[in-house]
């Protein structure tokens, strides 16, 4: 009987840490794949549309998940449910406030390459201590440096490569 016992508390011990590997690992962020995604109040269709996000490539913070479905927040701290077909894992960043300088190195005494203006959204690139790379696409391609403070779609602490 003390045998048994112990394979089984053995058992759910070595069970216990795969099954968190297999569980995602959030917050993360996304961004919308579509022009048109409704942000609904519960996870499934079921439940009211709360708003309806017009910009593709926005990029959204997933706190949970349930199914199919996303629990998320945007920039401006607004939550709810997003179908997951509706998400990509394309990294995005939006400008918060502010006009901010794209540099073309990560240092405030580099040549500035672009203003852009708040809510602009950019690709996000790489990001290394106090720094993000990104990536406009407007009238033509920008490519530089933005202090990680000035744009919401990364962590504080997070590196993106």
């Amino acid at each position: 009987m003390i045998r048994v016992v112990a394979a089984l508390l053995l058992a759910c011990a070595l069970a216990l840490p795969a099954a968190a590997a297999d569980k995602p690992q959030y917050p993360k962020f996304m961004s919308l794949r579509s022009n048109e995604v409704n942000l609904r109040a519960g996870p499934g269709e079921q439940y009211p549309i709360q708003w309806v996000y017009r910009r593709k490539g926005l990029p959204i913070e997933v706190i949970d998940s349930y199914d199919v479905w996303r629990h998320v927040r945007d920039w401006q701290g607004t939550e709810g449910w997003i179908q997951v077909r509706l998400l990509s894992a394309a990294r995005t960043a939006i400008i918060k406030a502010d006009t901010r300088t794209i540099y073309q190195e990560p240092a405030r005494d580099s040549p500035a390459l672009a203003k852009l203006e708040p809510g602009v959204i950019a690709n996000l690139l790489e990001c290394h201590n106090a720094w993000c790379r990104v990536e406009t696409r407007g009238r033509r391609v920008v490519r530089g440096w933005l202090l990680r403070s000035e744009i919401w779609g990364v962590t504080p602490d997070e590196t993106v490569e």
